[in-house]
């Protein structure tokens, strides 16, 4: 569950959109979204770098690549971690010109995400504008899979689209009493035809996991 918290700095994001210029919400919405995808690949490629430090060997897998892109910046700059401590103007200009076209071709020509991410715009018009919003959302606390689900079904109910587009996400504990009641197995199917975040299928998977795992430590 969302706390009051989070709730009043989604809303001074949400604020800092509107004063900036930004007011068609669903652009807000789009934005946030970019740019809380762009702190998640920064965490993925942090716990890569963490394992790969602890265990003495190279990085398996490597969300930014070493060198530079084709305009020269290095692609340790397009990480949230990096371009947050910058200054606004230099901030701008790296998550506009070298971010985003980077995001557009992270996962190659021909995939799904390709196809999903082709038309991603930043457009965020000012650079006082991205900083205060990346400021923000770098302490909106995002460690619990909830908070994003959260987050996504509040800025929906802020734009009273929720009802109209059916988007209503299933609170976690309640996911995991009705996966305990269905008690998958191994060689079930599971089909989830609205499945949303994936909850219900993500659920089902963990708990098969750690079932099978028991299974097999007392055999």
């Amino acid at each position: 569950m969302i706390t009051g918290d989070i709730k009043s700095q989604i809303d001074r994001i949400w604020d800092a959109f509107w004063s900036g210029g930004i007011s068609n919400p669903l652009e807000v919405i789009e934005q946030i979204t970019y740019l809380l995808f762009l702190r998640r690949l920064d965490d993925l490629h942090t716990l890569e770098e963490n394992k790969s430090s602890r265990l003495k060997r190279p990085m398996e897998r490597r969300v930014f690549p070493e060198g530079n892109d084709s305009k020269g910046s290095s692609y340790n700059d397009l990480r949230w971690s990096r371009f947050k401590h910058m200054a606004p103007a230099e901030m701008y200009d790296v998550v506009g010109e070298h971010v985003f076209p980077f995001l557009r071709a992270l996962g190659g020509d021909d995939s799904t995400y390709a196809h999903h991410m082709k038309d991603a715009r930043f457009t965020i018009p000012t650079p006082a504008l991205l900083a205060k919003v990346v400021d923000l959302l770098d302490n909106v606390p995002m460690e619990d899979r909830d908070t994003k689900g959260d987050l996504y079904e509040y800025m929906l109910g802020k734009i009273a689209t929720a009802g109209q587009n059916g988007q209503f996400r299933t609170p976690r504990h309640i996911i995991q009493l009705m996966v305990e009641m269905t008690a998958p197995q191994p060689n079930d199917l599971i089909c989830d035809p609205a499945c949303g975040t994936a909850g219900f299928l993500v659920a089902a998977g963990e708990y098969l996991r750690e079932r099978q795992s028991t299974r097999i430590l007392k055999t």
